[in-house]
């Protein structure tokens, strides 16, 4: 059974993995935020930075493409088998409006045809592996039959299927049993994601649907850190070591020269989802995100930690 990290952008950033991977081990493999090149291959030099081997010291990474066509995707899977990589994962997951606009991401999925030329095209040039991570549909779950039968077709390394279609964005309900219908007709592993939030949730996926060959997690494990741990029978998080994983992130973040803005902004965000070890303490949560200027949040977080209840088996939910 493989355990992934998902790719969340603004988040999953090479300093969240490394630290993570430290003080948390339990993932097999982390996926980086998608890099998004353009027509000619070329992309942001802060994504090309995020996947440096050097950034990612012991983890098994792979670098996820956000891309409509063959051309630049081949491009840049060039560049990564120059640096040492064997795989690369496209994403015709994203639901986000601005990519669906783009014809890419989930987006791809309106239009079937064109989503099979681009994976023959992708197939027929790439030097690496590549792996895809699809959602069930665009409008509808219903839709992924005739997806699944596109995939089939091809020589994925591995299908990681986000159980949802793109008009539920993360809300909806995840589709088990059109995902079950489907599973064993395909030739290669297939990894499960969707609403990961607990061990027991991965047990009801596993008990449903013992075929799979990973569960892919995003959110969860972002809101409990120590999530995989514990999906290994592992203790719950700490408190003691929630405040050091936290204080490392703010430390590396500021001298990766992020300003204590920027620094504090990107907290916020695991905020979101960590607040909820934190049950009951939605005044001094708020404190947290009210505060503007870096000592205003640290003296709102060491508060947080020294004075409110914690459960480290406390989970997001939607």
């Amino acid at each position: 059974m493989i355990y992934s990290f998902a790719p969340m952008e603004g988040v999953t950033s090479y300093i969240y993995r490394r630290i993570h991977a430290r003080m948390f081990p339990g993932a097999d493999v982390y996926y980086a935020p998608f890099i998004a090149p353009d027509g000619n291959g070329n992309y942001k030099i802060s994504s090309f930075r995020d996947t440096l081997p050097e950034n990612n010291p012991g983890l098994t990474l792979v670098p996820q493409l956000l891309c409509s066509s063959a051309a630049p995707f081949i491009s840049v899977a060039k560049e990564f088998q120059a640096l040492g990589y064997e795989e690369i994962n496209l994403n015709v997951g994203c639901p986000s409006g601005t990519v669906v606009s783009k014809h890419k991401g989930s987006g791809m999925l309106r239009d079937l045809a064109a989503l099979d030329g681009v994976l023959a095209d992708i197939f027929s040039s790439c030097p690496i592996r590549v792996s895809v991570k699809t959602r069930m549909g665009f409008a509808d779950t219903s839709e992924f039959p005739a997806i699944a039968e596109i995939y089939r077709k091809y020589p994925i390394s591995r299908l990681i299927v986000h159980s949802r279609d793109r008009a539920g964005m993360y809300k909806s309900r995840p589709d088990m049993d059109g995902f079950v219908s489907e599973l064993r007709s395909f030739p290669f592993p297939v990894e499960y994601n969707g609403d990961i939030f607990s061990p027991a949730a991965a047990q009801t996926v596993l008990a449903r649907c013992p075929e799979v060959s990973g569960i892919m997690i995003g959110r969860g494990a972002v809101a409990n850190p120590a999530l995989f741990r514990m999906l290994r029978s592992g203790k719950a998080l700490e408190r003691e070591e929630l405040q050091i994983f936290h204080d490392a992130l703010l430390e590396e973040f500021l001298a990766s020269g992020l300003s204590p803005v920027h620094a504090v902004a990107r907290l916020k965000e695991l905020w979101f989802y960590m607040q909820h070890v934190f049950p009951g303490e939605s005044k001094a949560v708020k404190a947290v995100f009210k505060s503007k200027t870096l000592p205003d949040y640290r003296s709102a977080v060491a508060f947080l930690f020294s004075s409110c209840a914690f459960d480290g088996n406390s989970f997001f939910s939607v």
